[in-house]
């Protein structure tokens, strides 16, 4: 298969032998494995079976079959939490403890779980359940969980849940409270059914807001039903279109930066806003094209060449697409390979380009070794132009670490946000800042 399998799953339920049939078996396919934390005497559920299981495990897999660590996804087990039942209260906490613990003794292994078992209990009740999964994953993704089979459709932002509504679920998932189910299923009563599509009428109210907050609001949300006509509003209250981009569009990706980064906002939020993004920005290219043609812009007044690309393994573009509109609008020439870009294809055009700024995106962790591995060949062949590493898995300290000490010739340069690209790209162009 194209790309990396993962097996989901084996477990040592049928004993050690089987769980290390299965696991040479799935070795020698060079795919990943989903462990579950289950053995002979059941599914664990308590903090210390999990860890117990996850760890036996872990040894055989390692030491016996020199099974590759980060090759490993243990699924600690996500049991339905507020069912009335006493023992099943802790569910959510010993998960969240396990991950941590494992995340600690069991160097680079993944830890993942079937979300949508926690909320069980409230099967029939989505809002609910959307905010259990939300406030489940915050705490969860902040101990070390960094996989999980979820609906990408049914997230809630964290920041977004009625705050009551979010303390609830908070109490219960961390068990903080003794009557903290109870209070749960009297607060769930309102967000059944029709209370349910009256709580989405009343969140129209946000379409009464100035345009620049709508317009941050439908980025923040993924709204794309009213984005053309926000734009437009927002274009006719402005001198040029470029604004409404530098404006209320980036001010709203950025708070979207800043939650992802938080955890209270996952990816598909993210590629939902990216959406609203580029719509936004679809609808502004002809008034930026009218712009320059008015102003007689030519390529021969470019500014600078930028290549970008998204590195191979990684097929996400958000922040790349946007900082290339970014660049092109403040009259920058922009050649984007898009994403999954082989080192070696961006190298070349960047020669046969005479490119002045290579810049580099990545939204998954493995990307970082990628541009690292980019960097180190820019080296190897030459290369003195700036580098830009941006994206939302990187950061100053990896690049200043990790990717700089690679590219000695020349500057490897964190770029924290769209809205700083241009100055961040002019000051390296210009000899006397750079």
């Amino acid at each position: 298969i194209q790309g990396k399998g993962i097996v989901n799953s084996i477990s040592m339920k049928e004993g050690e032998d089987a769980f290390r049939a299965q696991a040479r078996l799935v070795r020698r396919y060079g795919a990943a494995v989903v462990v579950m934390a289950f053995d002979e005497q059941g599914q664990a559920d308590t903090f210390e079976r999990k860890t117990q299981i996850c760890a036996r495990a872990y040894k055989i897999l390692t030491e016996e079959l020199g099974f590759p660590a980060e090759d490993i996804i243990f699924d600690p087990n996500i049991f339905a939490v507020a069912t009335g039942i006493e023992e099943h209260a802790p569910y959510g906490v010993y998960f969240i403890e396990a991950t941590r613990w494992i995340r600690e003794h069991l160097p680079h292994a993944h830890i993942s779980g079937g979300v949508s078992n926690l909320s069980f209990s409230f099967r029939g009740n989505e809002p609910v359940r959307e905010a259990m999964h939300a406030v489940f994953l915050y705490h969860a993704i902040k101990a070390g969980m960094d996989m999980g089979i979820v609906n990408a459709g049914q997230l809630a932002l964290y920041d977004e849940i009625p705050a009551e509504l979010r303390a609830a679920c908070e109490d219960v998932v961390l068990n903080r409270d003794p009557d903290s189910t109870e209070r749960l299923l009297t607060l769930a009563e309102g967000f059944k059914g029709g209370a349910g599509k009256e709580k989405k009428e009343a969140d129209l109210v946000w379409r009464t807001w100035p345009v620049e907050k709508r317009l941050a609001h439908a980025l923040i949300n993924g709204i794309t039903e009213f984005v053309d006509a926000d734009t437009e509003e927002a274009r006719q209250s402005v001198a040029r279109p470029l604004h409404v981009i530098e404006g209320p569009l980036m001010a709203g990706m950025n708070v979207v930066g800043d939650l992802f980064g938080a955890g209270k906002m996952f990816l598909p939020q993210v590629v939902k806003s990216a959406r609203v993004m580029k719509q936004a920005v679809a609808y502004l290219m002809p008034f930026m094209e009218q712009e320059k043609l008015d102003n007689g812009t030519t390529e021969s007044s470019s500014a600078g060449k930028i290549l970008m690309a998204t590195v191979k393994g990684d097929v996400h573009d958000i922040g790349k697409n946007i900082v290339g509109v970014v660049l092109q609008c403040n009259n920058f020439e922009v050649i984007d390979l898009g994403v999954m870009v082989p080192t070696a294809k961006i190298l070349e055009t960047a020669k046969r380009e005479n490119v002045d700024v290579i810049g580099l995106s990545g939204l998954i962790t493995p990307s970082l070794d990628e541009m690292v591995s980019v960097a180190s060949e820019m080296e190897r062949e030459g290369f003195v132009v700036p580098l830009l590493i941006g994206g939302a898995t990187t950061s100053r300290v990896h690049t200043a670490v990790k990717i700089a000490p690679q590219y000695e010739r020349g500057q490897a340069v964190y770029v924290t946000d769209a809205s700083r690209a241009v100055g961040v790209v002019a000051n390296l162009l210009n000899p006397e800042t750079r």
